[in-house]
């Protein structure tokens, strides 16, 4: 089912249900949901490829083997790279008791995992018969116990850090320091720096980091070669651009890739 299709004959609040999932493939191109909103809460799954989901000021990243939790009635956007595949469960309130009150992005174990794509090939009325209640307890059991990861971008609403995140993203190689940024904005470096940490929560270089990260799994994602994305992101060296990569993601660029970008390949093994 295509991601329009979901869109045009799903809503998980028609359901009288616990729990409805729905598997989407993104074959072409990278397709944006627009900011909505429903009473059920949702954790978009990516099975393959990489997704963003940005909630109020910040953007979640969604690689393979993750997931971000929105809680219900939170307004939510979600971008979906080209070439990717991912699993949208919809959790209702009244059963969302042991699952975090705010967004996050959770790691999925391989059987988490599997549960929600079973949950996704069922037809939703399968699910009140007694055997998907006893996979709806088992799943809502396991996900509960799933650790958060920190793969989060604060996106500010203040005008002058969206200036700099955009040149960031139009020119990522040449890195300014804070001082320059400071200029650029015509602000003083103090008053900048305590800018980011209240806007975003961290400091201009992890914010910056941050960014940087998000970028790169976008364009591995598409194809761009280990080599050149660190280039393109203005690392002095491709083993600088690793060591950040694997301190972040716990891999390897090029076994990020392997594992999650090849063509065919969903679970991650």
């Amino acid at each position: 089912m295509s991601l329009k299709e979901l869109l045009a004959a799903f809503s998980p609040d028609q359901w009288d249900i616990p729990v409805t999932a729905r598997k989407v493939d993104v074959v072409r191109n990278e397709y944006e949901m627009p900011t909505h909103q429903h009473t059920a809460g949702q954790l978009l799954l990516t099975l393959r490829g990489s997704t963003a989901c940005r909630v109020f000021e910040d953007l979640w990243l969604v690689p393979p083997q993750c997931a971000v939790w929105v809680p219900p009635n939170t307004p939510h956007c979600n971008r979906i790279t080209a070439r990717s595949s991912v699993c949208l469960l919809f959790i209702r309130q009244e059963h969302i008791r042991l699952l975090p009150a705010t967004c996050c992005t959770l790691s999925i174990s391989p059987l988490v995992r599997e549960l929600i794509r079973h949950v996704a090939a069922l037809p939703p009325e399968d699910m009140l018969a007694e055997r998907g209640e006893r996979l709806i307890q088992v799943l809502l059991d396991e996900l509960s116990r799933m650790p958060a990861t920190g793969l989060r971008l604060p996106v500010s609403s203040d005008i002058r850090l969206q200036s700099i995140a955009e040149s960031i993203t139009e020119a990522p190689a040449e890195r300014k320091d804070l001082s320059a940024w400071a200029r650029h904005i015509g602000m003083s470096r103090r008053s900048l720096a305590r800018l980011v940490v209240r806007e975003t929560g961290l400091s201009f270089g992890r914010w910056r980091q941050q960014l940087l990260l998000v970028m790169a799994i976008q364009m591995l994602s598409d194809g761009i070669s280990v080599q050149q994305t660190a280039w393109d992101l203005g690392y002095e060296s491709v083993t600088a651009f690793i060591t950040m990569f694997k301190k972040a993601l716990g891999a390897s660029p090029a076994k990020y890739v392997q594992r999650y970008f090849a063509t065919g390949t969903e679970s991650g093994s």
